[in-house]
C-alpha cells in the first residue's frame, strides 16, 4: 500500500515540476498510451480520468484489498440477555464504546422495561412509553470474551423531576478522563412522539454523570452539557447522539443534529457537529464548521492514525460510508461499504490516549431494531460485529466486494400497491397511446 501510496506522490510531483508544454505534451489524451495493465507502470506524468485520479488522491489505496478503511461486517448473536420473549416490554439499544477495565470489557446502554410495549405519544403515561427509548434508564453489562455478557443492573436511572432525563435517559457514551469515568447520554423531560409541524418531539440536550470506577456509583451533574443551538441555527432542535473522544490534549463531543423539517415524509436532513472543551463538565464549545459530516443517522467514530475516521450508516447522500479527517474537523470519504453496524458502540483502544498513531477498530456491539419482526411488539436488541478497520490486522476475507445475499432477500422487499399502480397505468396508457399526465 506504502508504494501505491508513493507513486501518487510522485505522479503528483512530477505533474507540478513539469514544464507547460511538456505537460501538453506527455498528457494529451490523443498521444498517451494505452493504460497500462500494473499500476508500478504508470507513467507519473500521465494524465488521468477523474476517477482514477480519485482511485489514489480520495482512498488509502486504488484496491479495497489494500484499503485498510474498507471492511465488510459479520454478526454474532450475544449470550447473556432476555427480552421476556420479545413482547416489546424489555429493550436494549444504542450501546456504548465498549472499554477494557478491571480485566474485563464493559459496555453501557439503553434500557426499557415497562409494563407494555411502546404506544404512542396519546397513548402514553408516567409508565407506558411513547416509543422505544422512552421511561429509559442506562444499564450495563460486562464479559471477558465479547460474545458472552453478564448484565450489572442500572448505572444511570433517571433522576427526579425536574432535573434533565427525568422522563427518560438514553443513547449513552463513555468517556474515560485522568483516571475518572464520565457517561454522556441524551436527558428528555418530555415523551418523544408528540406530533408537531416540522419541529420534531424528539427533543433532548446532553447530560453527564461521573465516577471513579466504570461500576459506580454514577453522581449526575444534573445541568445541560451540550445544549441546543440558537434559534434558526442548525442544532437548534435535537443533540442526539453524544460521542466523547480525546484529541490534542482535549475533549471532543461529536453529535447529531437534524436541518429542516421533521415530519412522516423524513425531509429533515441529519448532520453532524463537535464541540470542544477542556474538561469533561464543560464549557463546550462548537465547532465553527458545524455541521462537519453531512450524512448519518447514527455515526460510529474511533481514532485511525492522527486523525479520526466515521462509519456513517444510514440517511443522507453519504450514508454506507467510511470517511476519515485528518484534522478531526474535515471528513472525507475513504471507502463505500454495505450491511454496516447500526447505532453501534465499537471497541477503540485508543479512544482516551492521545496517540497520533491509532490503530482502528475490529469489533464492537450493534443493535437492531425490531428485532422480533413485529412491529406492534417493537423492541430493539444487541448483537456483536466484527470487521477489519485496523492497522494491525490483516484479514483479507473482510475485503470482498463481491457479497452475494439470497434472492428471496430481494423479492421480499417488492413494489407496493400504489407503485404497482402506477407502473400498470403508465403502461395502459403507452399501450392505448394515450397521454400518461
Amino acid at each position: 500500500m506504502r508504494s501505491i501510496l508513493s507513486l501518487f506522490l510522485i505522479i503528483t510531483v512530477f505533474a507540478c515540476n513539469s514544464k507547460p508544454e511538456e505537460q501538453t505534451q506527455s498528457t494529451s489524451t490523443n498521444s498517451q498510451d494505452a493504460f497500462p495493465l500494473f499500476i508500478d507502470n504508470i507513467d507519473p506524468n500521465r494524465k488521468l480520468s477523474s476517477a482514477m485520479e480519485r482511485s489514489f488522491k480520495q482512498y488509502e489505496a486504488p484496491r479495497l484489498l489494500d484499503n485498510e478503511l474498507y471492511s465488510n461486517f459479520r454478526y454474532t448473536e450475544l449470550e447473556g440477555f432476555d427480552y421476556n420473549n420479545g413482547d416489546g416490554t424489555i429493550t436494549r439499544r444504542d450501546p456504548s464504546k465498549i472499554i477494557f477495565e478491571n480485566g474485563k470489557y464493559y459496555v453501557w446502554y439503553t434500557y426499557r422495561n415497562t409494563p407494555t410495549k411502546p404506544m404512542g405519544y396519546s397513548k402514553c403515561n408516567d409508565t407506558i412509553p411513547s416509543v422505544d427509548w422512552d421511561l429509559c434508564d442506562i444499564w450495563y453489562a460486562t464479559s471477558t470474551d465479547g460474545f458472552t455478557w453478564e448484565e450489572q443492573g442500572v448505572a444511570i436511572p433517571k433522576p427526579d423531576k425536574p432535573n434533565p432525563g427525568w422522563r427518560s435517559v438514553s443513547t449513552t457514551d463513555i468517556l474515560k478522563w485522568k483516571d475518572k469515568y464520565y457517561l454522556y447520554y441524551q436527558a428528555f423531560s418530555a415523551p418523544s412522539g408528540k406530533p408537531s409541524n416540522g419541529g420534531g418531539s424528539d427533543v433532548c440536550p446532553v447530560a453527564m454523570s461521573y465516577a471513579d470506577s466504570p461500576d459506580g456509583p454514577w453522581t449526575p451533574l444534573n445541568k445541560v452539557v451540550i445544549d441546543f443551538g440558537k434559534e434558526n441555527e442548525w442544532d437548534h432542535r435535537v443533540i442526539h447522539d453524544p460521542y466523547p473522544l480525546v484529541h490534542d490534549g482535549k475533549i471532543y463531543v461529536y453529535y447529531k443534529s437534524g436541518m429542516d423539517k421533521r415530519d412522516a415524509n423524513r425531509k429533515h436532513w441529519d448532520g453532524w457537529g463537535v464541540a470542544i472543551a477542556e474538561s469533561p463538565e464543560g464549557p463546550y464549545k462548537k465547532h465553527p464548521l458545524n455541521p462537519v459530516m453531512n450524512s448519518g443517522h447514527e455515526t460510529i467514530l474511533f481514532p485511525y492514525k492522527e486523525g479520526v475516521a466515521a462509519i456513517v450508516t444510514t440517511d443522507g447522500i453519504e450514508h454506507y460510508t467510511i470517511q476519515y479527517a485528518k484534522d478531526w474537523v474535515n471528513f472525507e470519504i475513504a471507502s463505500v461499504s454495505k450491511l454496516l453496524p447500526v447505532a453501534a458502540g465499537p471497541f477503540s483502544p485508543d479512544a482516551f490516549t492521545d496517540t497520533d498513531d491509532a490503530d482502528g477498530i475490529t469489533w464492537g456491539l450493534s443493535h437492531f431494531i425490531n428485532a422480533g419482526n413485529n412491529w406492534n411488539k417493537m423492541y430493539t436488541k444487541l448483537g456483536r460485529f466484527d470487521c477489519d478497520l485496523s492497522r494491525k490486522t490483516n484479514d483479507p476475507s473482510m475485503k470482498k466486494s463481491n457479497l452475494l445475499y439470497p434472492n428471496e432477500l430481494y423479492f421480499k422487499y417488492g413494489l407496493n400497491k400504489t407503485q404497482r399502480e402506477r407502473i400498470d397505468e403508465t403502461n395502459r396508457a403507452l399501450m392505448t397511446g394515450e397521454k400518461n399526465e
